[in-house]
């Protein structure tokens, strides 16, 4: 039987509930113990799908096709596992279920209340993935804050959950913020233990109590915790801002969360901590040797959650190259032909970023130019893709109206135009094409150095596509379609070979980075911008090149 963990939050939302929840998750997984984390989120939308990033930051898509919330992105990116529709569920998806069903007869004579039909449902979805007996622990985040009026039906049925199962196969760690107020030069557990106790007054006790602080929590304020919290001190774990979101798991080992977990859970005989590749990889990452310049192009940049995974993978492929990634955010809807040079000039490599509609498209495009005729590391994800093809057709080809059909639907050239599968759909929730699909890639091209292999699975999500009906214009031209889904013939990937790295994808590669496994174009796109940097010092330092040379 599967054990339990459920994780909620109190004082304020963004305190990191899914970064706790990852964080024991690695270190439970590093002892040998099988874990998996879910996300239980209060919105009354189905999924995030419909979501402006704005609103909820990026959509994070599943190998399944489940467009779920940016947390399951650190789930992979810590436990190195691939997670699915069953790990995200929303208020939303809940009462379809349970009207589905009313409609279907299923209540038949009955009234249909909150308890116990929804909460019977939430209850249901939070232990299906407990039997399917692939795992030891499965830990549960609950979305939102304590007190929340959507949240009610949600800490209902943990409390129906710690009744209703034994003692040690349930537990709950709740995540709370510790103020310091710089006038008083202090630390304050009031917000804490109002949080506790409003958690209380719903019926769910909390096991251990995890504080996210600015300041450290002396021993004296961890028993005050303690005492008002009705918990032991050792229960009271200090979680301290962090300089990265991965040095969050070394912090929970040395406050001793998961022994306390363990404990609390009876799990025993459990294996020491097996955390050596990632120590290697804080190691890499906190101690670079080189640093590169990326230029990321997009609409959502006011935002950094709307370019999580990027952000991410940009991380993991930083490490592996000992070089450290700054970042400079620009707005595609502010660069224009006068200003791109002066923008982009100190870049050592340009990203363009994914994104829907027609805002901030023509700055992308002009990006992607000066990144093609500078010769300067390019790379560019769905949307970028796009671009990159619509840039490539009208200033190599000269076809100056040519465009995607997203944005011009009257396009003379529609380079890229609307899936065939789409062209019928009405619906906007879900729909896309999403998920993991096979890619062939030539043999010989960037694409194949890159992934050295001549088949690979990527996840999408989008409606548009490269439009075939001009794939020999293009070649001829000079732009190579290096990568092609197998059975529907889309092309997945397009390249420059005399570019010393210009690689457009129509999939999202930054959804299956993680620290254990870099994803390969992120690695070798690092690579080329520090080979750009240093090409570049060497001009800038003519004695330099000579000691190169």
């Amino acid at each position: 039987m599967a054990k339990y963990i459920f994780v909620t939050g109190g004082v304020t939302s963004s305190l990191g509930k899914g970064i706790i929840a990852a964080s024991l998750a690695k270190l439970l997984q590093s002892r040998g113990l099988k874990c998996t984390i879910q996300k239980f989120d209060p919105y009354i939308n189905v999924d995030p799908g419909t979501l402006n990033p704005y609103e909820h930051g990026e959509c994070f898509v599943t190998d399944d096709g489940a467009e779920t919330d940016l947390d399951l992105g650190h789930y992979e990116r810590f436990l190195n596992i691939p997670a699915s529709q069953a790990n995200n569920v929303t208020t939303g998806r809940i009462y379809q279920t349970v009207i589905n069903k009313e409609r279907e007869g299923a209540y038949l004579g009955k009234t249909v209340q909150v308890i116990p039909h929804i909460t019977d449902e939430i209850k249901r979805r939070m232990l299906l993935l407990g039997k399917e007996g692939k795992y030891d622990i499965i830990i549960t985040e609950l979305g939102g804050t304590v007190g929340d009026i959507e949240s009610l039906p949600f800490v209902e049925a943990v409390r129906q959950l710690q009744w209703e199962m034994p003692e040690e196969d349930c537990m709950v760690v709740h995540l709370t913020l510790i103020p310091y107020l710089n006038a008083a030069k202090e630390l304050k557990t009031k917000p804490t233990q109002h949080s506790v106790r409003m958690l209380s007054q719903e019926g769910v006790h909390p096991d251990v109590i995890v504080c996210r602080t600015e300041q450290p929590l002396n021993n004296d304020l961890k028993k005050k915790i303690a005492l008002f919290c009705n918990v032991k001190p050792e229960a009271v774990i200090e979680a301290m801002d962090a300089s990265s979101i991965y040095e969050v798991p070394l912090k929970m080992l040395q406050e001793g969360l998961d022994v306390i977990v363990l404990k609390k859970l009876q799990i025993n005989g459990y294996a020491a901590p097996e955390l050596t590749k990632w120590r290697s990889f804080l190691d890499k990452l906190q101690y670079p040797k080189t640093k590169v310049t990326i230029g990321l192009i997009g609409k959502y940049i006011e935002l950094q959650d709307a370019y999580k995974s990027i952000l991410e993978a940009f991380i993991h492929a930083g490490a592996v190259n000992e070089c450290k990634v700054k970042i400079v955010n620009v707005h595609s809807e502010f660069i224009t032909d006068d200003i791109v040079a002066d923008k982009l000039k100190d870049l050592d490599g340009l990203l363009v970023a994914p994104g829907f509609g027609h805002r901030g498209v023509e700055g992308k495009i002009i990006a992607v130019k000066y990144a093609r005729e500078n010769k300067l590391p390019f790379f560019g994800i769905c949307l970028g893709m796009q671009m990159a093809v619509i840039e490539y057709a009208r200033n190599v080809l000269g076809w100056a109206d040519a465009h995607s059909t997203e944005m011009d639907s009257k396009t003379t050239h529609p380079v890229i135009d609307l899936m065939e599968e789409q062209k019928t759909i009405q619906a906007k929730g879900g729909t896309m094409r999403l998920g993991a699909y096979p890619c062939e890639i030539k043999e010989g091209s960037l694409a194949h150095t890159i992934y050295d292999t001549k088949t690979i699975s990527e996840r999408h999500r989008h409606r548009w596509e490269f439009n075939n009906k001009y794939m020999a214009d293009f070649e001829n031209a000079g732009m190579v379609p290096s990568g092609k889904n197998p059975a529907s013939g889309l092309v997945e990937i397009v390249e420059l070979p005399d570019h010393p790295f210009f690689i457009g994808v129509q999939y999202h590669p930054e959804l299956k980075s993680t620290v254990e496994n870099p994803q390969p174009i992120f690695v070798h796109f690092i690579k080329a911008a520090k080979e750009f940097a240093e090409k570049k010092t060497a001009i800038k330092n003519p004695l330099l090149q000579s000691e190169m040379i």
